[in-house]
């Protein structure tokens, strides 16, 4: 479980998140969603430890981050995975390579058993003969589910995405979320994803944390995103096309 308390972050004079509390579930995948300029990606880089917050908290699984020394937080590291927006491969090197980069990293195995994990995972997310392919030999999706072969490969029991089904057709990004979806409950693995992909939400939105202007705005699962009144929520999401459409759907099922 990862919890939010409180959690403030500024540049300057520009207060970006305002107080944020969330909670984040293992085995549930979790979507924050917000126009850009919500402050939704700072979040997840407070998340990931990458940005230093002026206020409030983050515990993972009840250990507060800004306590924890310097080794313990290099411990956590071991036990994130990232899912980068645009994949983030390395061009130079194989896919298998790119795969054991995080074993090689936090972990003592020998390359025997690197070969051995990186084959496990490329077998999980549909790629068993990719090995040796170059990430510039595989097409927008092959690099996604790579990435997120990579992010599992060490066991991680926190799974961050950002923007995961950026570039990518509809049916290929639908194949992308359910991927991650599955992942999460295979392993319960906490899963927490910056997106804009309506989508997504309507896919694998289990929880659903709306941000607006640094805040909290809305928080729910993707059920109750078709029946709240809040309108900042229904502004954001009337966007969608597909959204009104299915939101219909829902409500006429419901009645």
């Amino acid at each position: 479980m990862i919890e939010v308390n409180n959690l403030h972050k500024s540049f300057g004079e520009s207060h970006v998140l305002k107080g944020i509390d969330a909670t984040f579930e293992k085995g549930s995948t979790s979507l924050v969603i917000g126009q850009s300029g919500s402050g939704k990606t700072v979040f997840l880089k407070c998340l990931l430890g990458l940005f230093p917050y002026e206020q409030g908290s983050i515990a993972y699984d009840g250990k507060i981050f800004s306590n924890l020394s310097e080794d313990q937080k290099r411990d956590l590291r071991g036990d994130i995975g990232m899912v980068f927006q645009g994949s983030a491969l390395f061009d130079s090197m194989t896919i298998q390579e790119n795969v054991m980069f995080p074993l090689r990293m936090f972990t003592k195995m020998s390359e025997s058993e690197m070969e051995a994990r990186a084959d496990v995972v490329l077998k999980r997310v549909n790629l068993p003969d990719a090995h040796f392919k170059m990430p510039s030999e595989a097409s927008g999706g092959m690099q996604k589910r790579v990435a997120i072969a990579r992010a599992i490969v060490n066991n991680p029991k926190y799974l961050f995405c950002d923007e995961p089904n950026s570039g990518l057709d509809p049916k290929t990004a639908m194949v992308i979320d359910n991927l991650i979806q599955e992942i999460t409950h295979e392993y319960q693995i906490v899963t927490v994803i910056n997106s804009h992909d309506m989508n997504s939400v309507m896919e694998i939105g289990e929880k659903i944390v709306f941000l607006q202007y640094g805040l909290k705005e809305w928080e729910g699962s993707k059920r109750n995103i078709f029946k709240t009144d809040n309108n900042a929520v229904t502004d954001f999401v009337y966007s969608s096309e597909l959204f009104k459409k299915v939101r219909k759907m829902y409500l006429d099922k419901d009645q």
